[in-house]
């Protein structure tokens, strides 16, 4: 792997609240959908990493769980690779939602921040969703903001239509240290691909099913099979944790985990380039959030749930 002349690489942490708009910024600065998307909140579990070459620099974005108050041994797990992610950053992006302004969520980031981060660690504020409100009101919030904490740099973006982002992105390829890349040029993510297809899959249901069965369930890539006509047999295996759940995941007649399953084998054609033969399994697995092996299969440290 060739690293240009004067190279520079750096680890940028993307924190903030739940549906601040993180996983929509990674896939923009990426060019591609690498993280999972959805209207529900807390939908990024793992410290996802994509690969960005802006000129001589290369920047690896990790996607970090959204910052909350957390309540289950996942949600521990999940905060504290959050703020794992963001303590071994070279920089660390800071996105609020601009018609949201500084709620105490963000309140509770600042204080975390300033308590736990290392002192020396660049913080630049993203204020995300600019669309939204008018210009008075985001500079009277970039002003509040920035009597809060010392940001290095602040940023007016609409991640989800791409205003901005060029400026963030060239000011952080100017930031991150001197040194060799991380990552061959061509690559975009370092998750596995069985994983990136277990998060599709994951996306899907998470889009199809309502209130709190999304976060009791997981998905597991199981086999993965390339055939000699080019194609990829896909085995995956939805765990849940109660037969209730299994009875609402499958549908009438099996209809609701075959839509899901149309949908995740449609975009896992597009991402792999290839056809995909995808079948998934559901199974009711009573215990599964507290398997260290489950939490192993989202990239989570299992005893970062431990109170």
């Amino acid at each position: 792997m060739n690293s240009p002349e004067n190279s520079r690489c750096g680890l940028v942490a993307l924190i903030g609240e739940p549906n601040a708009g993180k996983s929509t910024l990674m896939n923009r600065m990426v060019g591609a959908k690498i993280s999972i998307v959805t209207h529900k909140v807390q939908t990024t579990r793992t410290r996802i990493r994509g690969i960005v070459s802006e000129g001589d620099a290369q920047l690896v974005f990790i996607d970090t769980p959204g910052l909350f108050r957390p309540r289950r041994r996942l949600d521990r797990a999940m905060v504290r690779a959050a703020w794992g992610g963001a303590s071994d950053a070279d920089l660390v992006v800071l996105l609020i939602e601009a018609h949201r302004g500084c709620t105490p969520g963000v309140q509770h980031i600042l204080d975390a921040m300033l308590e736990q981060m290392p002192k020396n660690t660049k913080v630049a504020l993203a204020i995300n969703k600019i669309d939204r409100v008018k210009a008075e009101q985001l500079l009277a919030l970039s002003a509040k903001m920035n009597e809060k904490f010392s940001f290095a740099s602040t940023f007016m973006i609409s991640a989800e239509r791409g205003h901005g982002i060029d400026d963030l992105r060239k000011w952080l390829a100017a930031e991150v240290p001197d040194g060799p890349w991380l990552y061959p040029d061509d690559q975009i993510a370092d998750m596995a691909t069985r994983q990136i297809a277990a998060e599709i899959t994951r996306e899907k249901l998470t889009l199809r099913l309502h209130q709190e069965l999304p976060y009791q369930l997981t998905v597991e890539t199981e086999a993965w099979e390339e055939r000699k006509d080019g194609s990829v047999k896909i085995d995956q295996v939805i765990y849940v944790a109660r037969d209730g759940h299994k009875g609402i995941l499958l549908g009438p007649k099996g209809e609701t985990v075959k839509a899901v399953g149309k949908a995740a084998r449609t975009e896992l054609k597009e991402f792999l380039g290839q056809e995909v033969h995808l079948f998934l399994t559901v199974k009711v697995r009573p215990g599964w959030l507290d398997e260290a092996e489950r939490y192993s299969e989202m990239g989570l440290n299992f005893s970062d749930g431990d109170s």
